[in-house]
């Protein structure tokens, strides 16, 4: 099967980044346009859905004639990390994709195993979730707050 452009642009971005050797890199979004034939935008949009601080990045762009994007590849080395992800999640709606998104970053690190990432990802994006109607996001939020403090207490463990 065939990457998407996304996709595409996303992997070329991670192989940067796995080469690096401060889990930073520095790119010109005119230039990754250029490469990849498309325009700017969907760059944007590859940098707003796969490198966000839930999937573990931090991005800092300067645009303009000498603008660039730099993308930083955060980690989850102790528990203080895991304590700011739970207070930014606060009482918050979560979606889906968010949700995805920290339980690739959490299995990425080594914090939940495989089974686990398959167990919470069913979970978290299950069709059982629907029947909270409009209160989905936020009853996923809370289920994304429990799993987080679970993992600060310990009580969860690869």
């Amino acid at each position: 099967m065939a990457a998407t452009l996304a996709e595409q642009i996303e992997n070329y971005i991670k192989r940067l980044l796995a080469l690096s050797d401060d889990n930073s890199v520095e790119l010109r979004r005119a230039e990754l346009a250029e490469m990849f034939m498309c325009v700017p935008s969907q760059i944007n949009y590859v940098l707003s859905t796969r490198f966000n601080s839930e999937a573990g990045y931090y991005v800092e762009t300067r645009r303009g004639g000498s603008g660039y994007v730099r993308i930083i590849r955060t980690g989850l080395a102790d528990s203080g990390d895991l304590t700011r992800l739970l207070a930014e999640a606060k009482d918050k709606p979560v979606g889906r994709k968010a949700a995805d998104n920290l339980l690739l970053r959490l299995r990425g690190e080594d914090i939940i195993t495989e089974r686990e990432t398959a167990i919470l990802r069913a979970m978290l994006a299950g069709d059982a979730l629907r029947l909270a109607g409009d209160n989905e996001e936020l009853l996923r939020g809370r289920m994304v707050r429990l799993l987080l403090m679970n993992l600060i207490r310990g009580d969860l463990k690869s």
